[in-house]
């Protein structure tokens, strides 16, 4: 995987993880265990990778700032 696909992957999780976010404060809606439910590993494994796209996303911006 090239390092722009990586980065769009992220972007895309971390999105993800936002919306899910807003969704479940305002409304106590998880979209994520709503549309994957029938599949708690699934679940888990979506949030693991949110989790992850957001550390990356965290190393990305704070590396940046020291080049």
């Amino acid at each position: 995987m090239k390092m722009k696909e990586v980065d769009w992957l992220v972007y895309v999780l971390v999105t993800v993880g936002a919306l899910n976010w807003g969704l479940v404060g305002a409304f106590k809606l998880d979209l994520v265990q709503t549309v994957l439910g029938t599949s708690p590993a699934l679940v888990q494994l979506v949030y693991i990778l949110v989790g992850l796209a957001g550390l990356y996303s965290l190393y990305k911006m704070t590396a940046k700032g020291k080049k």
